[in-house]
């Protein structure tokens, strides 16, 4: 696995192709109160971008405009949380997203199982380790071991979309999920406007 650190930012001029997975980690669940931390990148070429942000002054404009772009895809594991996150911390307003979890929950409902390390272990086979999820990501010195498992959360995301869209084309359910992916955006204006539960119900 390929990982590269960059502080505050991502580099000018890096070329990270039209189509891009992404995670974050942060202090906890919460977005308006968790400081974001880390942005992981990768271009699905077993690779991780991994950006470790300046608290106290949240600047990251090439990664802002990354996120911005509308002709990159980014592939998310739970868009909702880290669209929030990088929308409250970054400004930013991320465009064409794509959502793991959400494309999981309508083409696999023969399984309640849509957690990362579930589809890893049945599309990819590699069992994920989920060790390092409650370390402290705030540590100005990130051990090697924290740095492996940010990567691990998105260097199998492209080909989880793969199989995915497979099995949402081959049920007739692809456009289902092009709408919910629309509806993200509002989602998370929703979430940050503390409209926690379901607008629809009773």
């Amino acid at each position: 696995m390929d990982i590269k650190t960059h502080k505050d930012d991502l580099p000018s001029g890096l070329n990270l192709g039209n189509e891009i997975a992404i995670d974050t980690e942060a202090m906890g669940l919460e977005p308006k109160r968790d400081p974001l931390t880390l942005v992981q990148i990768s271009t699905g070429n077993n690779d991780c971008h991994i950006v470790q942000l300046d608290r106290k002054n949240y600047s990251a404009k090439n990664l802002v405009s990354v996120l911005e772009d509308e002709k990159i895809q980014k592939i998310f594991h739970f868009a909702r949380f880290d669209v929030a996150v990088l929308k409250h911390f970054l400004k930013a307003n991320t465009k064409n997203i794509y959502c793991t979890k959400i494309a999981s929950k309508i083409a696999r409902t023969y399984t309640d199982k849509h957690g990362l390390k579930d589809l890893v272990k049945e599309i990819i086979g590699v069992d994920m380790s989920k060790q390092m999820q409650s370390s402290d990501w705030g540590s100005e010195k990130l051990s090697d071991k924290q740095l492996r498992y940010a990567a691990s959360d998105v260097i199998y995301l492209h080909k989880i979309k793969i199989e995915l869209n497979k099995i949402l084309l081959r049920e007739k359910r692809m456009n289902l999920l092009e709408q919910c992916l629309k509806f993200i955006n509002t989602r998370v204006e929703l979430d940050l406007s503390d409209y926690k539960y379901d607008i629809f119900s009773h």
